[in-house]
């Protein structure tokens, strides 16, 4: 008879909440980024300055609801460099969490444009929790994202490598297509993107492992002599599908403003090994960037 084994929890979720906190940033960060950058290169102008207010209506975990119903702001400082370089400074506040004030993230990147149609972004993050938590399993992000704009389809390629005392990898390619106005009611552009994506990472899981053979049993009573549990714990790592999301995004550029609003839906799945339940969940996310141009002899209005 083989032995009993009950699937457990991966290691991370031993530690849930500072990974969910981290993670609840991921879907819609890095195309927010993107699109800041690329409004930036449409008006051909210098170096810039950015300031964001965002608004999350509920907070996730790489795409799998906290089952809470809470609400997050985030507000953001941004420095672009005309030659692709930037940095970023970035703040979160949630109505869930005591301090309320709950985490600040670091960044620093370069964009590169192969072309009209294609973009490159490669940034480093740094993730500073202001949580009562002595364990926090990843502290750092090395990201890198592509943008494939190929009208009206639009092609998006994105990796996420996070460490610190775990680490772990993200993969999220994305399609969709572009809807798109200029000139309209005076707006610089009104463009619609609905996208498909798909969520892809490892986990650590752990399995218990009860005896259930006559020679596990003696086993198990020889380790409890020995003041060890008298079942085993077996680690593996898994990677595969952890969500499914439907993003309907609309982006508004009016002179140095950008308006940017969408509503996502995801259906989230568990990895091989877990025992997370989790539930399909839709969310709205919105931001007003205010850029500002610091080319000399040039109208910041």
């Amino acid at each position: 008879m083989p032995s009993l084994v009950v699937q457990a929890q991966g290691t991370d979720a031993l530690t849930t909440l500072p990974e969910e906190v981290l993670s609840s940033e991921d879907s819609l960060s890095i195309f927010k980024l993107i699109d800041s950058l690329l409004v930036l290169e449409e008006q051909e102008l210098g170096s810039q300055l950015g300031l964001r207010l965002t608004y999350n209506s509920n907070m996730l975990s790489t795409g799998r609801t906290l089952g809470i119903n809470q609400f997050g702001l985030g507000a953001g400082l941004s420095y672009y460099h005309k030659t692709g370089l930037y940095a970023d400074f970035s703040g979160f506040w949630s109505d869930e969490f005591d301090p309320q004030y709950y985490l600040t993230i670091l960044s620093a990147g370069y964009m590169y444009s192969l072309s009209s149609k294609i973009s490159l972004i490669a940034s480093y993050d740094h993730y500073v929790y202001n949580l009562p938590y002595d364990y926090i399993p990843y502290s750092n992000a090395l990201t890198a994202s592509s943008y494939f704009d190929l009208k009206p389809l639009v092609f998006r390629l994105d990796y996420a490598y996070y460490f610190g005392e775990q680490n772990a990898h993200r993969l999220m390619p994305s399609l969709g297509f572009t809807l798109e106005k200029r000139g309209l009611l005076k707006l610089n552009k009104v463009s619609i993107t609905p996208m498909a994506m798909v969520l892809l990472g490892n986990e650590s899981i752990t399995e218990i492992v009860f005896p259930s053979t006559r020679q596990e049993w003696i086993t198990a009573l020889i380790r409890l002599r020995n003041g060890l549990p008298w079942y085993t714990l077996n680690t593996k790592n898994v990677f595969g599908v952890m969500n499914y999301s439907f993003m309907l995004p609309l982006n508004v550029s009016y002179k140095n403003w950008n308006f940017f609003i969408s509503y996502s839906y995801n259906i989230p799945k568990a990895l091989p090994g877990e025992t997370l339940v989790l539930s399909e969940s839709g969310f709205l996310t919105a931001s007003i960037t205010r850029l500002l141009n610091l080319k000399p002899n040039k109208s910041l209005l």
